[in-house]
Order: C-alpha cells, then sequence, then structure tokens
C-alpha cells in the first residue's frame, strides 16, 4: 500500500498475523474486441433486465437484489498460498534512495536475512477476488492476485473450495486465467461491452473485500480512460462503488448483469475506500483473456523505441505544429525501429495511417499489430513529415538494457553553462551533469546530477564546448529553446530547456 496514492487491493493475509496489502504494480493495454452476452447459469441464459422502480412510488430508487441474487453465484474468492519476504511481511517501505546508492545498500543489509544469506522468507495468504466465464471452470482474477502462488485456491459463493490452476497471466494488463474443475457445469457471467458504458451509468462491484466474502457495492461510472501512471497503456474505467483490499480481479457489472470492467486498483490516503476505484474495460480484458486461454500468453507487437510524450516547448524546438504524437528518446539495438530507419529525436506521429495523438495511442497501436506484418510508421524529422515502413517484430519476453555507470572524473574540466542553469564535467562517458541551479527549468524538468548530455538540437555532444555551441547555434537561429537528449542510468530521454538571457 502506497499512503496516498495508488494500491491495488489484493489483500494479503501473513499466518498467523493480520491482513494486509500485497503491494504489486498494476497495468493496463490494449483495446479491442469485444463480448456481449447474458448472464449464464447451469440451465441456460438468466435474464437480467435492471430492476424498474417501484410502481407505488415514482420517485423511489432501483432495487438491485434480483441482479446480484443471479451474478453471485459467479463471483468467486481467491485464496493464494505463496512465500515473501519477512521484511515485506513487516511492512518494509519503498526506499527513498536512487538504485544502486550507499544508503540504499545500508537499508537493504538491515533486512532480516534467512540462514543462506539471501532475504528471510515465510509463508503468506493473499485474498483477492474473480468471476467464473464459462461452465467448465474458467475463472478470471488480476495477475497481481496469483503472481508467485505456490498454491490457488478458489472458493465459491456457497463457500465450497476448488483448487485451481494457473492457465495464463499478463503483468501489462494486471490479468490472469485460472482454471477449477467441478462435477457440474458451474454457474458464469459473460463480458459486456464497456465502450457503451457512459459516466454517470449505474455499476455494481462484487468480491472479497478484506476477506468478508461476498460483498456488494453500486455507484457510477466517474470517467473513462483514466491514465494512472500503471503503464503507457492505462485506459482505466473510474467508478465510485466501494472497493477496497480484496476486491482485485472482482467484476464490475453493468444493470444488465454483463461485466464491464475488471476491479484493479483504487486510490487511497487512508488505505479504504475513497470512492475512487479503477477498473479494467472488459473490452480490453475479453481480448488479453481469450489469449491467455488459447496460448497461455499474450504476444504483442514490438517496435523498439523509447518514447515520451510531446510537450509545447519540444513542439517549437522541433517545428511541430502542436504538442501531438511521440517523442522517440531511444531505439533498441537490433530492434525493429533501429532496422529501418527510425532515430532518436523522431517524432511518431501516425501508424498505418492514423493520427497518434500521444504515447498511450502509440503504444497500444503498435502492440495490436500483429507480428510479421509491415506497417506505415509516420514520423516529423528535421521539420518534415516521412513515412518508414517497418516489419513489426514480437515483444520480446526480456528486454536486455545497457546500464551505464555513473559518471566521474576527478580531472575534468566544470564549465558553466549559465543560460540552462547547468554545470557540466567531461567524463569517459561524455559530458556529463555536475551541477543543476535549484531554480532553473532544468531542476523543474527533471534534469539531475549525473545525467550524460548525447546530444543538443539533434548534434551529437563529445565536450561542454559542444553545448556551448549549441546554445550559440539556437540564439542565431532566433530560437528560445534547445532540445537535450539526456541519459539517465539505463534510459535517454528529451528535455527541452528554454535560453534564458543573460
Amino acid at each position: 500500500m502506497m499512503n496516498g496514492g495508488l494500491t491495488n487491493e489484493a489483500l494479503k493475509r501473513p499466518l498467523p498475523s493480520r491482513h494486509r496489502a500485497k503491494s504489486m504494480a498494476v497495468a493496463a493495454l490494449l483495446g479491442l474486441s469485444l463480448m456481449s452476452a447474458p448472464v449464464m447459469a447451469d440451465n441456460g441464459p438468466i435474464n437480467t433486465a435492471p430492476v424498474a422502480p417501484g410502481a407505488r412510488d415514482m420517485s423511489s430508487l432501483p432495487s438491485f437484489a434480483d441482479l446480484v441474487e443471479k451474478v453471485s453465484p459467479a463471483v468467486v474468492s481467491i485464496r493464494v498460498d505463496e512465500e515473501e519476504d519477512v521484511s515485506a511481511q513487516a511492512g518494509m517501505p519503498d526506499l527513498p534512495f536512487p538504485p544502486g546508492s550507499p544508503f540504499e545498500k545500508f537499508f537493504r543489509d538491515m533486512q532480516p536475512k534467512g540462514p543462506d544469506g539471501k532475504p528471510a522468507r515465510r509463508h503468506a495468504t493473499a485474498l483477492g477476488s474473480g468471476f467464473i466465464i464459462s461452465a467448465d471452470g474458467y475463472v478470471v482474477t488480476n495477475n497481481h492476485v496469483v503472481d508467485g502462488a505456490k498454491e490457488i485456491t478458489v472458493v465459491l459463493n456457497d463457500q465450497s473450495e476448488l483448487k485451481a490452476k494457473l492457465i495464463g497471466r499478463d503483468s501489462k494488463t494486471d490479468l490472469a486465467l485460472i482454471k477449477v474443475q467441478s462435477t457440474k457445469p458451474m454457474a458464469y457471467v459473460a463480458f459486456g461491452n464497456s465502450d457503451t458504458l457512459r459516466v454517470g451509468d449505474w455499476v455494481l462491484a462484487v468480491g472479497n473485500p478484506f476477506g468478508l466474502g461476498g460483498t456488494v457495492t453500486t455507484g457510477i461510472v466517474s470517467a473513462r480512460g483514466r491514465d494512472i501512471g500503471a503503464s503507457a497503456y492505462d485506459d482505466f474505467i473510474q467508478i465510485d462503488a466501494s472497493i477496497n483490499k480484496g476486491n482485485s480481479g472482482g467484476p464490475t457489472f453493468d444493470t444488465s448483469g454483463n461485466v464491464v470492467g475488471v476491479n484493479t486498483a483504487i486510490f487511497s490516503p487512508t488505505g479504504g475506500s475513497v470512492g475512487i476505484g479503477f477498473a479494467i474495460p472488459s473490452n480490453l480484458a475479453s481480448k488479453v483473456v481469450a489469449e491467455l486461454k488459447k496460448d497461455g500468453k499474450v504476444t504483442r507487437g514490438w517496435l523498439g523505441v523509447t518514447i515520451q510524450p510531446v510537450d509545447d516547448d519540444m513542439a517549437a524546438n522541433l517545428a511541430l505544429d502542436k504538442a501531438r504524437g511521440a517523442l522517440v528518446a531511444d531505439v533498441s539495438v537490433g530492434s525493429p525501429a533501429e532496422k529501418y530507419g527510425i532515430k532518436a529525436g523522431d517524432v511518431i506521429t501516425s501508424i498505418n495511417g492514423t493520427a497518434m495523438e500521444d504515447i498511450r495511442a502509440v503504444s497500444r497501436t503498435v502492440a495490436d499489430l500483429k507480428p510479421g506484418t509491415n506497417a506505415k510508421v509516420g514520423v516529423w524529422r528535421d521539420g518534415k513529415a516521412k513515412d518508414i515502413n517497418v516489419a513489426i517484430a514480437v515483444f520480446p519476453d526480456k528486454l536486455d538494457v545497457a546500464s551505464a555507470d555513473d559518471a566521474t572524473s576527478d580531472d575534468a574540466t566544470v564549465t558553466a553553462t549559465k543560460s540552462l542553469g547547468l554545470s557540466l564535467t567531461q567524463s569517459d562517458d561524455g559530458v556529463v551533469v555536475q551541477a543543476v541551479d535549484p531554480d532553473s527549468e532544468a531542476a523543474e524538468k527533471g534534469v539531475r546530477p549525473g545525467d550524460v548530455i548525447l546530444k543538443i538540437s539533434g548534434k551529437d555532444v563529445k565536450t561542454p564546448a559542444d553545448i556551448v555551441a549549441g546554445v550559440k547555434d539556437a540564439k542565431k537561429a532566433s530560437k528560445n529553446s534547445v532540445l537535450l537528449l539526456l541519459k539517465t542510468r539505463d534510459q535517454q530521454h528529451f528535455v527541452a530547456l528554454t535560453i534564458e538571457k543573460a
């Protein structure tokens, strides 16, 4: 759990300790394909039309009791037995130090260790929710509920228990598919069309908050297309139906009894519900679940670029009409992007003729492309539009990322660049930011000591003098800013900095 922030709502119960939250990342991806069907039971379709207001009083609210009675048999609680660090169970907070720093090592060394010198581990039980989507026992839940599971148990609405097998999981969308065996057909629910949801529509959330068992809450759709920073593919439905720890993986229903979302995260300053919950849209979930059922994993298209948003300053510096598309900060070695000529500094503005408004649009569109197919990628380069044909590859299970050591040089000459608020030094790794004026725009935009400057306004940087020359060139061209390509540890990104007048 994160104080005052986003948290998933799976509940972890260390045995025999009290309940506690299981803190893991949330994610979301692709949105396509839909399956719309009524709630089903072992004897066929169930009529789950919304309950009408009482005829005796036209101002009375509708009752959801009939709907709840019919969908509840398909909603399950999930218990996961696993091992984890004792330090994590003790509530060891995330450390505020950068990876690899001496302070991080000191505090990590203070954590409990086992006989082998590794972090001490013990058994714990995570509690979550899920829902049955077929009569033969396929169950949808969150990836973070079953991640690291040694054993998965599904608790049905009648409190009977069945052991479950993991079919597949997808960390990027935080979805997982498990399966139970039953001697008779099981009641199940079906995915609806989340695209038809409107802000203000009624929804019901059913799940297992705090391990209490089947619990129903109601509310409305508060917002659509929420980006909560879980991943580049965020597209969450925000609801105000109360969901809490343990609701992870449970369904959000519309008033026809169709699943329109999978509850995944909450925003909470207290750890409990404050009326801001997030659900994965069913049109996204249904596609991912179908792939998990077929292959046990999700295959996505891969271009091989690191991208970042384009802000107004960057757009002006690049002579782009407005802030749009996605700026390529880095190109992976051996990737399709490298092979077919996409470069750092290009702005991806369209894919197969469809305009890309932001990085989420680029990420989702590329991921949805079938590996092996060709795509026409429109880029903005050197003030001109250009189309590049690229053969899309399969997204690798693991990406090798080269890590740069912190740059230091005792003999380096420090060059002050007042107009950018930076002090620079020469090292074996190139031009390194030695100090940042805390009152400067550079500090505000996240430039930090240790960052390596690779380019200025598209030109390679080898020495601090190249930075000075780049600023002079920008002034001569009547530009009021420069675009720096920085390398921060193992990531590249662009920053546009205004040239301050002397």
